[in-house]
């Protein structure tokens, strides 16, 4: 039985963002906003959304319970200077966490992820056996032996 673990973490989120595309709604005012404070465009991507949402499925999994602000951070970025000749060291930025906090609301209403009183949010049984699931799906579509003994 493959899990999550097993699968190309690339690969199971590009799977798992078209599953999840026509389970998610982008919200109207994503394809204006910037992910964080360190860049300068809201991002080119069609399935931006669903993208994101498997990708922070995902990670929800893996390091669970965890919340908005550590996930804000996880994604966030460099900021760069206002001059390109500045010896000033970057500083690090947060992504938006108004993103990750509506796309995690959307992943709650599917029944994938659930909130604990004060701990953060966790994968349900549900979403962990549609990563399992998908997983697989991947390994059996990857051409690589060495990854064959976990299809």
């Amino acid at each position: 039985m493959a899990t999550l673990y097993d699968a190309p973490a690339d690969e199971l989120v590009d799977e798992l963002a078209e599953e999840l595309e026509d389970r998610l709604d982008e919200p109207d005012w994503a394809q204006f906003a910037k992910t964080g404070t360190g860049r300068e465009l809201p991002p080119e991507q069609e399935n931006f959304w669903a993208t994101r949402a498997a990708s922070l499925l995902r990670k929800v999994a893996i390091d669970g319970p965890i919340g908005v602000k550590r996930l804000a951070t996880a994604y966030g970025g460099t900021k760069k200077g206002s001059n390109r000749y500045t010896v000033a060291p970057r500083q690090s930025t947060s992504s938006s966490r108004n993103i990750v906090r509506s796309a995690l609301q959307q992943l709650e209403d599917e029944g994938l992820v659930e909130q604990q009183h004060d701990r953060g949010r966790v994968v349900t049984a549900e979403g962990r056996s549609l990563l399992d699931e998908t997983a697989g799906d991947v390994l059996e579509a990857l051409d690589r032996p060495e990854l064959e003994r976990y299809a």
